[in-house]
């Protein structure tokens, strides 16, 4: 038989990656799996995509004798069935290798049940079965079942097997797989950028950069930043803005430079002292008062370390669960990261889904180490609409406040946005603009700057009698203060809809 002739030569010839030398965690792996078979009878190795699940098997295998199975093998098998065999044939490759073993080491094993545990598979449940009786009549023979990460396996896998995991990489590790030629590299520096690559990332980075020849660490870095952490905001599409953009906030600024962005600027310093961002943190105030801006800002410095949850994933809506979930893996991967949940409590309007309850999962860090280095920043107009459990002490761990602008605050805003125009607007008295615009947000002298400057070019474009500068900056006041004014008399209904909230330029 085709399949039993190739089980035979694969476990007489052994495999290329058994030359492959292991870094420290994947050895630590492969001597906790042979020293688990010591004791029990079924093992399950596992391991996320990349990080070296099927070269820790062949080593195992290598060390203990036996028979390895994977994909490969099982696809084989499956091809002299019809296409739905999938438990005869899986089940007829494991008998095959068992009755002529004592030990065999499985991998794949999501790969296979991932096709019969699909909610659309006919035959669900039957699998588990079939290893149920293969597992109970094994007599004694050594089986390790090699998985990928988390998903869900057997029944009859799990009952019989003890666990071994594969832990995170650490900088050796990222050092081992390297090689030599980059010897020159700081890898604890570079750990501590990107503490979560697998060993196909590093490995692509390694040929992509040519074997290293005088590399810096900075360009290292500078490569894994381009090409593996990266966001879910497209930057183009961004409106460029500082945090130094936010006129009269002082305060709120300095927070977020020493408990958000120093973290993640200075990872040496960081490493020593052991300084982690906040948990979590609530941007909390009026529209139009800077929430969004903060987003934007820290979008443009954190880069391929923002992951943004807005208006754009609706709640509620066909998805939302898996691309929140997408969302949160991503920024697991790149972290330390920040995921910005901009207005957090129009997304709870219609939080059918139990958003807030996978909030508080991940703020309380219960899901992984990894977990625990995301930085979760909600925004919210009102605080009132938020569930009590997500701002009770101890998830909630910095609240900022953002405000209407004072005067001498108003008075920067004109400033900065007037000053770089030609005269006469340049000119234009800033005092009695940032007097007469008392109670206007952020936004609004914005858009009072804009309509502003559109009717001073429409007088000059048509040859008008030109009105000193500052009227036209006064009659857009009064304009942003009407529209307030219809506002309050009747909303819109089709403006209480989610809408995207507006997170790019």
């Amino acid at each position: 038989m085709l399949f039993t002739e190739e089980i035979t030569l694969l476990t007489k010839c052994g495999d290329d990656r058994s030359a492959v030398h292991l870094t420290p965690a994947q050895d630590r792996a492969a001597n906790h799996i042979i020293d688990g078979l010591r004791f029990g009878n079924v093992l399950l190795f596992r391991a996320e995509t990349g990080m070296g699940r099927t070269t820790i098997l062949h080593h195992v295998r290598n060390a203990m004798g036996g028979a390895f199975v994977g994909a490969r093998q099982f696809v084989d098998a499956l091809m002299l069935r019809r296409p739905d065999a999938i438990e005869q044939a899986f089940v007829e490759m494991l008998e095959d290798v068992l009755d002529r073993h004592e030990t065999v080491v499985v991998d794949d094993l999501h790969l296979v049940t991932a096709i019969t545990t699909n909610y659309e598979y006919k035959r669900q449940g039957l699998l588990d079965a079939c290893l149920e009786a293969v597992l109970s009549s094994a007599r004694g023979r050594k089986i390790v079942f090699g998985a990928d990460g988390e998903l869900q396996l057997p029944q009859a896998v799990r009952n019989r097997a003890s666990v071994v995991k594969l832990e995170e990489f650490a900088p050796e590790d990222y050092r081992e797989l390297a090689g030599d030629g980059f010897a020159e590299i700081d890898f604890a520096q570079v750990h501590r950028t990107a503490p979560s690559l697998n060993a196909y990332q590093l490995r692509r980075a390694c040929v992509r950069l040519g074997g290293g020849r005088g590399l810096t660490t900075d360009g290292f870095i500078g490569d894994l930043n381009r090409h593996h952490l990266t966001s879910n905001v497209e930057l183009s599409e961004v409106q460029a803005v500082t945090l130094e953009d936010l006129k009269g906030m002082d305060d709120v600024i300095e927070a977020l430079e020493a408990r958000i962005a120093l973290p993640f600027e200075n990872p040496a310093l960081a490493a020593e002292l052991q300084l982690k961002a906040r948990r979590g943190v609530l941007l909390a105030g009026p529209p139009g008062t800077g929430k969004t801006t903060i987003g934007r800002a820290l979008a443009h410095r954190l880069k391929g370390k923002f992951f943004l949850i807005d208006g754009t994933v609706i709640a509620g809506s066909n998805g939302f669960d898996c691309k929140v979930s997408s969302i949160f893996r991503a920024a697991r991967k790149n972290a330390p990261s920040v995921v910005f949940i901009d207005d957090t409590d129009v997304i709870f309007e219609d939080d059918s889904k139990g958003f807030y309850r996978y909030l508080l999962t991940m703020l309380d860090g219960l899901e992984s180490a990894s977990a625990a280095r995301v930085c979760v920043m909600i925004t919210a107009m009102d605080v009132g609409s938020l569930p009590p459990a997500l701002l009770r002490s101890g998830r909630i761990e910095l609240w900022l406040e953002t405000r209407l602008p004072d005067e001498t605050a108003r008075a920067a805003i004109f400033r900065a946005k007037l000053g770089g125009l030609p005269a006469p607007v340049s000119n234009a008295d800033i005092g009695i603009l940032a007097a007469a615009s008392q109670n206007l947000t952020g936004a609004d002298l914005n858009a009072v700057v804009e309509d502003g400057k559109l009717m001073y070019a429409y007088d000059r474009l048509h040859g008008e009698i030109m009105r000193p500068v500052e009227e036209y900056f006064l009659e857009a006041i009064e304009a942003v203060r009407d529209n307030r004014r219809r506002y309050r008399r009747g909303k819109p209904a089709q403006l209480s809809e989610s809408v995207p909230l507006g997170f790019g330029a």
